[in-house]
């Protein structure tokens, strides 16, 4: 009986309850720096494979030890700007080889733009055997529109996000930075 109830079907139903849960618990602590619509989008692109940290649950891990940060996005993403500290591992060319220096104990944060493709590193980084991995909700975008630290390639605060594209940089808050979209 119990192996009825405990098949792919139904882990896949209850990953999607608890991530629409955890979607609905974070959006509580989220102030309304994110345009309308954040959230549900998030919750469309995002399947809770990896489990979600926000922004401010990065932030502070930022000063602790054995915490590592990595950046989803590709070069000119990265280059515009990033969260202080973080390794840019990519996306579309991501190679595990990359990560091989980090210990496989340590407390991983992923972000992207909005979640989707940090999740999808995150899932090869747990595969590959690390044990705390955190997809930050909402990517770099829910960063910075909660006002957090950006740098550019030189290590300088910026305000300046890639948007990645006309359609997605609407989900950036422009009192909160400048689009950046080549």
């Amino acid at each position: 009986m119990v192996r009825k109830l405990i098949n792919t079907t139904n882990i896949k139903q209850l990953m999607k309850y608890l991530l629409t849960l955890s979607v609905l618990f974070f959006s509580l602590y989220l102030s309304a720096q994110n345009p309308v619509g954040f959230d549900e989008m998030c919750n469309g692109y995002i399947e809770g494979t990896v489990p979600l940290a926000t922004p401010k649950q990065m932030n502070r891990a930022l000063s602790l030890e054995n915490t590592v940060i990595l950046d989803a996005r590709e070069t000119k993403e990265y280059n515009i700007s990033h969260v202080k500290g973080a390794k840019r591992v990519g996306y579309d060319n991501f190679k595990i080889e990359s990560v091989k220096d980090i210990d496989k104990n340590a407390t991983i944060y992923i972000y992207c733009s909005v979640g989707y493709r940090s999740e999808k590193i995150g899932e090869k980084l747990q595969k590959s055997g690390f044990k705390k991995v955190y997809n930050v909700y909402g990517g770099i975008f829910n960063w910075t529109n909660l006002g957090y630290e950006l740098v550019d390639q030189n290590g300088n605060k910026t305000t300046k996000v890639h948007g990645y594209n006309n359609d997605w940089s609407k989900w950036l808050n422009k009192d909160k930075c400048i689009k950046i979209i080549d």
